[in-house]
């Protein structure tokens, strides 16, 4: 796939990313507008990866890092580029990018509702740990 390009966001692609969520990612987040990325781009200007093809935008994951824990969210891919290896080549970049930075082991939150993720991340290697639960407090 050498015509895939993957690049960490930039400032300038917040009002891209977010459209493109809205196409082909699944599920909304409390941080999915401008301020909320434009925030993550700014605190870790890596973690955004977008993948590309002949400058249109295929794909995106965000592989965070606090220094404790590696996560992975928003791997998303346009739905005319699935089954294509942009989401493997995404997980890739992101693992390399964990692993560079000392991380041990990722973790991936994915809707229980998306069975089409669920095969994504089997093929990719990971592992659904049933034993833990998310919880959550809107600030």
């Amino acid at each position: 796939m050498t015509d895939l390009r993957i690049r960490p966001a930039t400032a300038d692609d917040v009002d891209t990313v977010l459209a493109f969520w809205r196409t082909a990612a699944e599920g909304t987040s409390i941080s999915d507008d401008h301020d909320g990325v434009a925030r993550l781009i700014t605190r870790d200007p890596e973690a955004l990866l977008l993948a590309e093809r002949d400058g249109l935008l295929t794909g995106t994951v965000i592989a965070g890092f606090d220094g404790w824990r590696c996560s992975a969210y928003r791997l998303a891919v346009h739905p005319d580029h699935r089954r294509q290896g942009i989401a493997t080549a995404l997980l890739e970049a992101a693992e390399q990018r964990f692993a560079t930075l000392g991380g041990r082991r990722v973790d991936a939150m994915v809707l229980e509702a998306n069975e089409q993720a669920h095969h994504t991340w089997a093929t990719a290697g990971y592992q659904r740990e049933d034993h833990w639960r998310r919880w959550v407090k809107p600030l």
